[in-house]
């Protein structure tokens, strides 16, 4: 992203900006969104938005009006900010109704979905989610959508890499407008796309919510960096990568429950899982900064049903991502994941989390970031 590209001006699109001396740029972006098309099967595709967050108030802006209501899945569930949360643009400037899990399954509560939506009549459903373990089914949504005349937004930010490389089922020709991120899963720059069905109404609106509605001048260098994380997510090494991210998920997921930990929904489908302290009786915090003692890096995370404020939780999100990249297996992750149970198991004794950092800067050497 450090490049000369970022002294670069170019507000407007591919040959239609308000700046000269924008050849080159227009190149670089031009690149990206055919790259980005091509990689999710898209008709469309904008890749200036700054974020994810900004891509989400993007599509809101441009197929909503204040005030309509919006069907998203509550972020004490597994959803996200911009998925309606009350201290949210989402929340605030639109009439958000939340659903959320079944809590004898973990997994998404599909028959609280309809029955939402037949009452509260939304004008757009949000699929998506920050914190859920298992395999969305899109077309579920789409009926949905279809049935009560909803338009259905995906916000695919978490799975994006997955579902490039086909381990994870693409929303892109089921949803209306679909987002997502370029920095989790895909392995990118931090940024946001928004992809949709060919819609030349659509599109337009799309291309006003993100400029002028949204944003000025595009971020020139990180568009170019996007470019070259679409063509990495085509090739064959990446889609192995992504294979084994989610092997790694498993594995990880399979020791915590056979140590006797609770795994929301029971396991998982993609690159993450929730794992459940209520039963240990250990908050969320105190388990991440534990954890983090010894050099192993996760995130405090709310549960389903979660007694605890969200600056503590009861929950602990754990990801296969970064691992995996740097070389990571099945051995080394269950090997990590009994470690973690070790601390969990005895959080203040600082002699076993000393040990365990020892062991963990030892792998890590054998699998540094940047490789010969």
């Amino acid at each position: 992203q450090g490049s000369v590209l970022t002294n670069k001006y170019a507000e407007g699109y591919p040959h239609k900006r308000y700046y000269g001396g924008c050849e080159y740029v227009d190149i670089a972006e031009q690149l990206a969104i055919d790259r980005v098309k091509a990689l999710f099967g898209a008709d469309y595709a904008n890749v200036q938005p700054h974020s994810g967050s900004q891509a989400n108030a993007a599509v809101y802006m441009a197929l909503l009006n204040p005030g309509d209501t919006v069907l998203g899945m509550s972020l004490a569930e597994g959803g996200h900010l911009t998925h309606g949360a009350k201290v949210n643009f989402s929340g605030k400037m639109y009439n958000a109704v939340q659903y959320g899990l079944d809590h004898s399954t973990g997994e998404v509560d599909y028959e609280q979905v309809a029955e939402l939506a037949r009452e509260h009549k939304p004008k757009m459903i949000l699929a998506g989610f920050s914190a859920y373990s298992r395999t969305m089914d899109w077309q579920k949504f789409r009926d949905i959508a279809d049935e009560v005349g909803a338009y259905l937004m995906v916000d695919m930010a978490h799975v994006a890499g997955l579902v490039a490389a086909g381990v994870y089922p693409n929303p892109v020709n089921i949803a209306d407008v679909t987002t997502s991120t370029t920095h989790k899963t895909l392995g990118g720059p931090r940024g946001g796309i928004i992809l949709a069905r060919k819609n030349e109404e659509l599109e337009k609106k799309l291309n006003s919510a993100v400029f002028p509605g949204g944003q000025g001048g595009p971020l020139m260098h990180v568009i170019a960096a996007k470019a070259v994380c679409f063509k990495e997510a085509m090739s064959d090494e990446f889609k192995s990568y992504q294979q084994q991210v989610v092997k790694n998920a498993q594995a990880m997921a399979g020791v915590f429950i056979e140590r006797g930990y609770d795994v929301i929904s029971g396991g998982t489908d993609n690159h993450l899982f929730l794992l459940s302290l209520i039963k240990q009786d250990i908050t969320g915090k105190d388990a991440d900064a534990a954890l983090g003692k010894a050099f192993i890096t996760v995130n405090k995370n709310a549960v389903p049903n979660d007694p605890r404020s969200p600056f503590v939780t009861s929950g602990l999100r754990i990801g296969t991502p970064a691992v995996t990249r740097r070389g990571f297996g099945e051995a080394e992750v269950k090997e990590l994941a009994g470690w973690m149970c070790d601390i969990l198991a005895d959080l203040d004794n600082e002699e076993l989390i000393a040990q365990v950092r020892e062991k963990v800067k030892a792998v890590c050497a054998r699998y540094p970031v940047y490789g010969k």
